[in-house]
């Protein structure tokens, strides 16, 4: 149990990648501190995780709102008595388009959210992980940082300025004891990219196990990697099994792409 007794907050939790880091964080001994903007899957998920709530504190956050976050962080010191670690999940993608067509607005709401948004929350949560002592954040990157998957230069542009950050946080909080890491995904087989495959194979005509292997082709483990998979490796680098790790992105991909 790699988190027994420690207290992890984690934002943008919803059916993929952040709700399977709130359940495996419980399987691995945690308390789990739950942030989300949309209030009432929150609430289920919660719920589903923990009907007691012995081990699962949640509240509707924006990372956007200074005060959101500040409220989240005291949640989880009032209910659990510290922040040992934080996953910072919660990402607006929709910045789509190239250079003719992108909606700049969405360019900057994508670099608001993903960018200053995750500042925001960190700035909340670093003060208390601090008093615990030190503890480890983990932000979630994107495979597009390096390589053009989808047409989304907005989003790609907005997770390589967080990547530059995380080197930045990493070297300013490692005297506190407070590791910053990066996980970075490409494809991840949960809800979203379900929905996604659903929506393409409708619309070329073909069928889902069609459009599902064509993306698997080019994965040398010869699958798309599963939420799970990708949560595994952010509970991993959120646990003191990775103490001696910090200013690292750590790529789960199945070998798509290797550097």
């Amino acid at each position: 149990m790699i988190l027994q007794d420690r207290t992890l907050l984690v934002s943008g939790v919803g059916s993929g990648l952040g709700g399977e880091i709130a359940r495996l964080a419980l399987r691995d001994g945690a308390r789990v501190v739950l942030g989300a903007r949309t209030e009432s899957a929150l609430e289920a998920i919660a719920k589903e995780l923990d009907p007691g709530g012995e081990r699962v504190a949640w509240r509707r956050t924006d990372i956007t709102d200074p005060e959101d976050c500040e409220a989240l962080a005291a949640l989880a010191v009032e209910r659990f008595g510290a922040v040992h670690a934080a996953v910072q999940v919660a990402a607006f993608e929709l910045a789509w388009g190239g250079l003719a067509d992108a909606d700049l607005d969405k360019w900057r709401r994508a670099f608001d959210t993903n960018v200053l948004g995750s500042v925001t929350l960190l700035r909340a949560v670093v003060p208390p992980m601090k008093r615990a002592g030190g503890g480890s954040i983990v932000l979630i990157g994107s495979q597009s940082m390096y390589q053009p998957q989808l047409p989304q230069a907005g989003y790609a542009a907005s997770k390589g300025a967080l990547l530059s950050a995380m080197y930045y946080l990493a070297d300013e909080l490692g005297p506190d004891g407070i590791r910053v890491n990066m996980v970075v995904p490409s494809w991840m087989w949960g809800p979203p990219v379900e929905a996604f495959v659903k929506m393409r194979a409708k619309a070329e005509g073909t069928t889902e196990e069609a459009v599902k292997g064509e993306i698997a082709s080019r994965i040398p483990l010869g699958d798309i990697v599963p939420d799970e998979d990708v949560a595994e490796a952010v509970l991993l680098l959120a646990s003191e099994r990775s103490r001696g790790i910090t200013g690292q992105a750590l790529m789960v991909n199945g070998g798509e792409l290797m550097r």
